[in-house]
């Protein structure tokens, strides 16, 4: 069984990965002031509620793209399970060509569910990842990671819409009735649900327009499940898509320690 983390702007999703299957899934809060024991503390209390067996793991490996907690987390899981956890980076093996102007800058969440969407669909694929910041990143017919686009996820641009006006408040992400909303709140759902849906019906045209052929589309992320459904284009939810990724860049590094 493999350890595998994900560590985003706002949690690290704690996944078990045997055989190629997801077994169990957790979150735990991203927290850059935590230490080494918090971490170890509350991957812990995870896997107890799981019921899983952290002394079984055969490997770990993590993608972050918050650099800060990364050595806290090796540790813990060193601490935990007594393993060197693999950090995907630049000189880890994907098999995947990337073709960006700098391919050592590529995050390592974008490489990942690159890997993962390749294991299950043919490309050219548009990989679309909602959280903190919704990515759209495209994958050309020969399997090449070619770029993409970053914008601000949909909680954060509504908590800066919220906190940046004097009328507006806070809301749930949830899609109201109807698009031509008739109240302040609704109006503001229409705006994150739909006009979500929207961006990322259009960015998904323009990017198979200059791919010159229409494309696999792949949706993962917290917020995905929750958006992805009013997309006019057909979109596969795969909402472990990074932690398969990482399971499988982890058959290629299975002794690497950095």
């Amino acid at each position: 069984m493999i350890l595998t983390i994900d560590v985003g702007n706002t949690n690290v999703v704690l996944g078990c990965v045997e055989d190629g299957v997801v077994v169990s899934r957790s979150r735990l809060a991203t927290n850059t002031s935590d230490l080494p024991n918090d971490y170890a503390m509350k991957m812990r209390q995870s896997f107890a509620f799981d019921s899983i067996d952290y002394h079984e793991f055969e490997g770990a490996i993590l993608s972050s793209v918050v650099p800060q907690v990364n050595r806290a987390i090796r540790s813990a899981v060193r601490k935990l399970t007594g393993l060197e956890c693999i950090i995907v980076g630049a000189g880890i093996k994907t098999g995947v060509n990337v073709k960006i102007d700098d391919p050592g800058t590529l995050a390592g969440d974008l490489i990942t569910g690159t890997v993962g969407a390749l294991s299950m669909y043919k490309p050219p694929i548009i990989i679309v990842d909602m959280g903190t910041a919704t990515t759209i990143v495209a994958v050309d017919k020969d399997g090449a990671y070619i770029g993409g686009a970053i914008v601000p996820g949909v909680n954060l641009s509504f908590e800066a819409l919220s906190q940046g006006t004097s009328l507006l408040p806070n809301i749930s992400i949830e899609a109201p009735r109807k698009c031509i909303a008739t109240n302040t709140v609704d109006s503001m759902k229409s705006g994150a649900v739909f006009g979500t849906a929207a961006m990322i019906d259009g960015m998904i045209d323009r990017m198979e327009e200059e791919l010159g052929q229409s494309a696999t589309v792949v949706a993962t992320g917290g917020l995905s499940g929750g958006i992805i459904p009013y997309c006019k284009h057909e979109i596969k939810h795969e909402p472990d898509l990074l932690l398969k990724g990482l399971s499988l860049i982890h058959i290629s590094e299975p002794t690497r320690p950095e």
